[in-house]
């Protein structure tokens, strides 16, 4: 084990960055909404309160959360049934399908439901600015959170505890309420928090599909910071959400804490079966074709609008990214907004990782001595609204030099968000490293230094590569703090599909950037799936 004087040189380096980049710009909006002029101030949260157009924000916000949270667990709970309970040929592939949504970017997902729903729908409806609009998509954006979180949970819990109270004479339906779902019911309150967290800071989905006539605090964050310039009553909203958020947050820890209990749980693989009777082989076929339906037919039509051309069928559109036909709209061409996007992953990729490593490394060899406290201070970017970390950046990083014009801002801002997904992933594997060989390594004369290079490294590789194809699907859509500190030159895919949406004549463009961006947010998520599923004694 390593000294503490070892462990407090590993994590000065996350510390000092988390610290300058994400509790500074945190205590700064604070200190923007609260002490104004150097005193302690209320008026601009008395504006909010007295606002009733912000306190109708306000309830949007927390009401859509809500039913969309709501809506996601009753449309999930069955598809992680069949998932954990059955065997069936291509499980792992619509397994694997189910979580292309979540790493979608919410700006694709906006703009894959807006050409599924809105305008020229092949539907005939035009949802654009309803809250019908805004319920699907987030179902659609988080169902994977329902089935993976619930799902794992419950393909471990031994069947035979249900069989044992039908035979008792209980019905399927008393056997559901009495049994299944109590023993499920810390996992479902886990997941349907982390979806309620998601649903409350919802901001690409909102602005898109809800047309400026339905908006949440973060889309509120945004308009007042860089429309209305109001940066007093932007920092209040932030504080309340803020607010919002940890409630949220201290929830899901305390659902977290209770998930497994005393339960007996069994390997996955002594739990599923193939389905046995036509009802079984019924329900498996009718929920995977439901999943198909919620998961594929917007991603389909998205796809089919963006070869949509006014000549017909074609790649019109696609080459129009290259060589745009007209003025551009975005102050780089298409094209180049892409390799922007790509061009900022990759340093986000290697601060995430670089940062994400030493924290996995600081909170193992840290059980017991301030590990898990700093375990938790690496989780709280991933609860913090993006619009709020940008919004931060713009108001705080201007000392003691102004970062505001960096070309770096934009791959921190993304990595603080990823660091989180790099520590949940490395983690696991670090802590089953037995102890053992590290400590012949080192009776034979390897240094620490060697010790974790050679043992540690190789062993925690896949892991680690799993957390930076996270921190890329992260990085290459990212959408709230990036319109805050983005520049003309350096506009990415996600903000360049936002301006050619509202711009006449571009829609198939932006269609066509939609399908790219999530072509290389699928193709991560496939690969994290591929290494998953590859690796022993894995996450």
């Amino acid at each position: 084990m390593r000294s503490r004087r070892s462990l407090l040189l590993l994590a000065a380096i996350p510390v000092a960055y988390l610290t300058y980049f994400f509790v500074y710009p945190l205590v700064t909006i604070l200190a923007t909404g609260l002490l104004p002029n150097g005193r302690f101030a209320t008026s601009a949260f008395v504006d909010v309160i007295a606002d009733p157009a912000m306190r109708s924000v306000a309830w949007f916000t927390l009401w859509q959360a809500v039913v969309s949270t709501v809506l996601t667990v009753i449309l999930g709970l069955p598809g992680a049934y069949v998932f954990a309970r059955y065997r069936f040929p291509g499980r792992s592939l619509l397994r694997s399908l189910t979580l292309v949504p979540f790493v979608l970017p919410t700006i694709v997902v906006g703009v894959a439901f807006l050409s599924f729903l809105g305008p020229g729908s092949p539907l005939g409806l035009d949802l654009r600015g309803s809250i019908w609009a805004i319920l699907i998509a987030h179902v659609f954006y988080n169902l994977a959170i329902i089935i993976r979180g619930v799902g794992v949970f419950w393909e471990q819990i031994d069947p035979k505890i249900e069989e044992a109270a039908r035979t008792l004479g209980a019905g399927r339906i008393r056997v559901l309420r009495e049994i299944t779902l109590p023993l499920l019911r810390p996992a479902i309150l886990s997941s349907a928090a982390l979806v309620f967290l998601f649903t409350f800071t919802s901001f690409g989905v909102i602005l898109i599909l809800g047309d400026l006539r339905h908006t949440t605090l973060e889309v509120e964050i945004w308009r007042q910071a860089t429309a209305f310039l109001r940066l007093d009553l932007a920092a209040a909203l932030a504080v309340l959400q803020l607010a919002g958020v940890t409630a949220i947050l201290l929830l899901y820890g305390r659902a977290r804490k209770r998930e497994t209990g005393d339960l007996p749980l069994l390997p996955p693989a002594e739990v599923a079966r193939r389905p046995r009777t036509a009802g079984e082989r019924l329900l498996v076929a009718g929920t995977l074709a439901m999943l198909l339906a919620i998961v594929v037919t917007p991603l389909a039509v998205l796809v089919s609008r963006s070869l949509s051309t006014a000549d017909g069928i074609g790649l019109a559109n696609y080459v129009h990214l290259i060589n745009p036909p007209r003025a551009s709209a975005l102050f780089v061409s298409p094209f180049d907004a892409i390799r922007n996007s790509l061009g900022f992953a990759l340093p986000a990729v290697v601060i995430a990782g670089t940062i994400g490593l030493l924290s996995a490394t600081v909170i193992v060899s840290g059980r017991g001595r301030g590990g898990g406290v700093f375990d938790t201070m690496l989780m709280l970017p991933l609860g913090t609204s993006a619009v709020t970390i940008g919004f931060g950046f713009l108001v705080a990083l201007d000392r003691p030099f102004d970062l505001r014009s960096s070309l770096l801002l934009i791959p921190i801002a993304h990595s603080l968000v990823a660091i989180p997904f790099v520590v949940r992933s490395t983690v696991p594997v670090m802590d089953a490293v037995q102890h053992r060989l590290r400590e012949a390594a080192l009776v034979l004369g390897a240094s620490p230094r060697r010790a974790w290079r050679e043992i540690d490294l190789p062993l925690v590789a896949r892991a680690l590569a799993v957390g930076a194809l996270f921190a890329f699907a992260i990085s290459i859509g990212e959408f709230g703090a990036t319109s805050f500190i983005v520049r003309p030159s350096t506009t990415t895919i996600p903000i360049a599909i936002f301006r050619l949406l509202g711009r006449p004549g571009t829609f198939g463009e932006a269609m066509a950037m939609a399908v790219v961006l999530m072509v290389i947010t699928a193709v991560a998520a496939l690969g994290i799936e591929a290494i998953r599923g590859n690796r022993t004694g894995g996450v």
